[in-house]
């Protein structure tokens, strides 16, 4: 003990300056949650030597933690030398400085109230602040042909046209934010990103993979909802729970398709039992995801290892669902969502998530650690009160959620890189000021998701380069302070839409039912989906929202850019970067077809000469006009390829497509030529990127 005591007096010496720079909730939780709450966090049932280190507990004795994390005897240092994650040189300096400073905890910043900084200076003022900290300096404003570009992209999913772009004032700006936030392309965008959330699809998964051919009128719910700027607590909680509106509208129910969007088993030889107690497990794990960012699902089994959610919060809140029934709504069909009014069950927890193991009795009621719900009118309370709990001005969580999700959709990544976890486990905030700002600005200004993207537009820090920059290379390598913009490959559905709309074959037509674009055959040799029609006329020309998804017969040019599954909730896309994407832009029908349509839309709008055309066919790809060299370069490969295309006879005139019938036999060899320029364009970084 002696020992211990002399180590613990030098160890207070020599760290107390440092320690007074340590951050419980910024630098000691995220060690104990990676390294320690396994063994010495929330579940009891799991919990060693009744040490709890999430909370500071009975049995917390800082000396012999220190002797824990300082000691070189293979028997009592901690971590364990059998456990994979030992505690790096820098973790243990970081506990030690803690430690010496008291060992104070700090309630996890996610779950305490949301709060409006006094002294601020909008979004800037925030990210200026931080950026002084650090010596670095805001990137300056990108171009005007970059910032149309970028805004047309974001906000509506589709690339500006040539009419569009010109010099930018400030003023002009603004209108432009507006005119697009107008727009009615705005819900189709923004209503992919929800789609995501929702785990959206056209059919029930599993092996049958049966159709769900009313499921259509959920997805433009979404699209009509984000276009008419539903506020967002009004979003969420017709969603939940519209059927127990008082005198719900037709829109209203066919919200609550929200929670009959998940894969469904309808197998014969099924267990009934099981696949509804799977059905409604989603449907927690989705709330606690999407509105909370919270992993709730973690304490479908077992109450949480790093967060305060205990097995019976788990299944308290899985009551709310558990009178639920898929019904469709009567005029439209609907699928949606109603409650059981007779012979209503019972909740418990499922002991270690096992559907036929009973535990405890329970009734519907929000997580323990967050704030309480209000005294329902009734015996106990329903979804209409949990939806209206999640949007309470006092819940930490959904405000804070739903800003980050916006916020992420505009910068590549959230203030929060984890934007399904908040808990303890998930990364802070970047700029936690900023988060909660902007959280108490949502409320306060009703809810308004417009509003909050017009404020994030119109910023500076929005409105940067996003050129590379050497000088944060060392410092913020993931540009996490936002000194710059990020640059950002489309997501798939934008890079088919963008081909599709410069090309000119773009069919603009909002909602309905969902179409089948033309697919290779190999694809249906899994399954039991088969007897594919592609969709007649224009149909296959329409944006990618409404291709229709099947879970299992993915449209491939999609999946190969990182579109969801339709799994469960996607939160946050993937980005990958394969050599089979670029083989796709090169291969893929609809790119080939959009090449095609291009070079032939070029050779009818403009004149012969081939300067005028191949700076017009640069700037409806690009958005903006070519630098000299570049016109040069472009000169260069279009003498080769009529070369190439003249030298090759009919074979190479095969190039032309479905534009073959469209073109004279004088104009073939051009037409062919500007086909291979036009997908040269249209595979270039800066074509499938978003600066």
């Amino acid at each position: 003990m002696r020992a211990v005591t002399s180590i613990l007096m030098l160890l207070t010496a020599g760290f107390s300056a440092a320690a007074e720079r340590v951050s419980y909730n910024r630098d000691v939780r995220p060690i104990l949650a990676a390294k320690c709450f396994a063994c010495h966090g929330p579940d009891e049932d799991k919990r060693e030597a009744d040490l709890r280190l999430d909370v500071r507990g009975d049995h917390f004795d800082a000396k012999d933690i220190l002797h824990r994390i300082t000691t070189a005897d293979p028997d009592d240092v901690m971590p364990p030398r059998t456990s994979p994650k030992p505690l790096t040189n820098q973790e243990s300096t970081v506990l030690k400085q803690w430690i010496t400073a008291g060992a104070n905890y700090e309630q996890h910043w996610a779950f305490l109230p949301v709060r409006s900084p006094e002294a601020h200076d909008g979004i800037d003022g925030f990210i200026r602040a931080e950026l002084k900290k650090h010596q670095l300096r805001p990137a300056p404003r990108a171009d005007s042909a970059t910032l149309i570009r970028r805004l047309f992209l974001d906000l509506t999913g589709l690339p500006p046209t040539p009419a569009d772009l010109s010099d930018l004032s400030d003023v002009k700006y603004a209108l432009l934010v507006d005119r697009l936030l107008a727009s009615p392309h705005f819900g189709e965008r923004w209503g992919r990103h929800w789609l995501d959330m929702a785990r959206y699809a056209d059919s029930n998964g599993f092996l049958g993979d049966g159709l769900r051919p009313n499921a259509y009128k959920y997805r433009d719910w979404v699209i009509r909802a984000f276009n008419e700027d539903l506020p967002f607590d009004q979003f969420t909680i017709q969603q939940i729970a519209g059927d127990l509106l008082p005198n719900p509208t037709r829109e209203q129910i066919a919200a609550t398709g929200f929670h009959r969007n998940a894969a469904l088993n309808t197998e014969a030889g099924l267990d009934k039992e099981e696949a509804r107690f799977q059905n409604l497990a989603d449907r927690v794990n989705t709330t606690g995801r999407v509105w909370m960012g919270l992993t709730v699902g973690c304490a479908q089994c077992h109450t949480h290892k790093y967060d305060p959610i205990t097995i019976r919060d788990y299944y308290s809140f899985y009551a709310f669902f558990d009178n639920t029934e898929d019904r469709d709504e009567p005029t439209s069909k609907a699928p949606a969502l109603a409650e059981v009014i007779k012979d209503r069950r019972q909740t418990y927890v499922h002991m270690a998530g096992d559907y036929t193991r009973r535990g405890p009795d329970v009734v519907p009621a929000s997580l323990s650690s967050l704030p309480a719900m209000n005294k329902p009118a009734h015996p106990e309370p329903n979804r209409l009160d949990l939806a209206r709990w999640l949007v309470s001005p006092n819940h930490p969580l959904t405000s804070r959620v739903a800003v980050n999700q916006i916020w992420s959709r505009l910068f590549g990544t959230g203030l929060v890189r984890t934007p399904d976890d908040f808990g303890t486990s998930g990364e802070s905030p970047s700029h936690p000021e900023l988060l909660d700002w902007l959280a108490s600005e949502f409320m306060r200004n009703g809810w308004s998701r417009k509003q909050l993207i017009k404020r994030i537009v119109m910023s500076d820090t929005y409105r940067q380069s996003s050129a590379h920059r050497d000088d944060i290379v060392v410092l913020d390598p993931l540009n996490r302070l936002l000194s710059r913009q990020n640059r950002v490959r489309l997501d798939a559905e934008i890079l088919r839409d963008s081909a599709l709309a410069v090309s000119g074959l773009l069919k603009r037509s909002i909602g309905g039912p969902s179409f089948r674009p033309p697919l290779p055959e190999d694809v249906f040799d899994v399954g039991r989906s088969s007897n594919w029609q592609a969709s007649p006329g224009d149909e296959i020309y329409r944006r990618s929202l409404y291709i229709i998804t099947l879970r299992s017969v993915l449209y491939p040019t999609l999946t190969t850019f990182d579109a969801p599954d339709a799994a469960d909730a996607c939160v946050r896309r993937e980005r990958s970067n394969t050599p089979l994407q670029a083989l796709t832009m090169m291969n893929d029908g609809v790119f080939v077809e959009a090449a095609q349509s291009l070079a032939l839309r070029i050779m009818r709008e403009d004149a012969s000469e081939t300067s005028k055309r191949l700076q017009k066919l640069f700037q409806l790809v690009l958005n903006r006009a070519p630098r000299a060299e570049e016109i040069l370069r472009l000169k260069s490969f279009h003498a080769e390829q009529k070369a190439h295309v003249q030298n090759g006879g009919a074979e190479a005139l095969e190039a032309l497509g479905i534009i073959k019938k469209a073109v004279s036999p004088a104009e073939a060899i051009e037409a062919a030529t500007l086909v291979a320029t036009a997908r040269v364009l249209m595979n270039l970084d800066e074509f499938i990127n978003r600066e």
